[in-house]
């Protein structure tokens, strides 16, 4: 049965950040995802998940300079001193709240990605996540969102994972993404579900509620439950209006929140 976790980086922005969790547990969530939690104390979103009854599946390693255009440092050439540091800065959040999932970006072609330094990074980040019991996970995203995204192919993430070739490593499978970049979502869902340790959702082309769009969900859905994925479902998708108002897409896509 497929269960789905709260972006609260996208998600009931109605309210403060640290406010969210209690948002998404009164809707119905049980558990939640962001993209970067480093402005809040780790204590502080630990005792945020605590009070609400949340799990925290997933969240991102420091980008670099994300005001500054840079998405990542796992794929950055002369920067392998600070990737490891954003590793070891994750590792503490991780730690005080539970999460087992870590999201490494890479970095983008046109700032000089390149693939070496993505396998000798994630080899290191890997290890180092390893001692916590932590996986290291890995999203291509698509070109039209994020131009020079590297890697943006779902299979090209499949060569990365097996290269590494630690146990602690998966893909972060956003169907969005994949939809946008490739098309052919159902047959990759079973393609790549060996692997597939996280899936984020929304809607093409505006990245809305899974309800409305060019993508069957309910069908997706079921795709995703016969690979016998135990995992969450991230909602990164951008509310067409006020958060809860557009919560009506489980029921419209036959599952519940879990």
């Amino acid at each position: 049965m497929v269960k789905f976790a709260a972006n609260l980086s996208m998600m009931f922005t109605e309210v403060d950040f640290l406010d969210r969790f209690e948002a998404a547990a009164k809707a119905g969530f049980k558990g939640v995802e962001f993209l970067f939690p480093y402005e809040w104390p780790a204590d502080e979103i630990a005792a945020r998940l605590k009070a609400n009854g949340l799990t925290q599946a997933l969240f991102n390693l420091p980008p670099g300079d994300w005001n500054k255009g840079e998405r990542g440092l796992a794929a950055m050439p002369g920067r392998e001193k600070e990737f490891e540091a954003a590793m070891g800065q994750a590792l503490k959040y991780a730690e005080a709240t539970g999460c087992k999932l870590l999201h490494a970006m890479p970095g983008l072609r046109h700032h000089g990605a390149n693939w070496p330094t993505y396998i000798a990074n994630l080899k290191k980040g890997a290890a180092m996540a390893a001692d916590h019991g932590i996986t290291i996970i890995i999203e291509p995203i698509n070109e039209v969102d994020i131009p020079g995204f590297f890697p943006n192919t779902t299979e090209r993430a499949r060569a990365a994972v097996f290269e590494v070739g630690a146990d602690n490593i998966g893909l972060q499978f956003d169907l969005y993404h994949r939809q946008i970049q490739q098309g052919d979502v159902a047959r990759a869902i079973a393609a790549h579900a060996d692997i597939t340790r996280h899936y984020q959702i929304a809607s093409p082309p505006d990245r809305g509620e899974p309800d409305d769009g060019e993508m069957n969900y309910r069908y997706l859905f079921r795709k995703i439950d016969e690979t016998g994925f135990d995992g969450w479902i991230g909602c990164e998708y951008k509310p067409r209006g006020e958060t809860t108002a557009g919560l009506g897409w489980p029921a419209a896509c036959g599952v519940t929140l879990g």
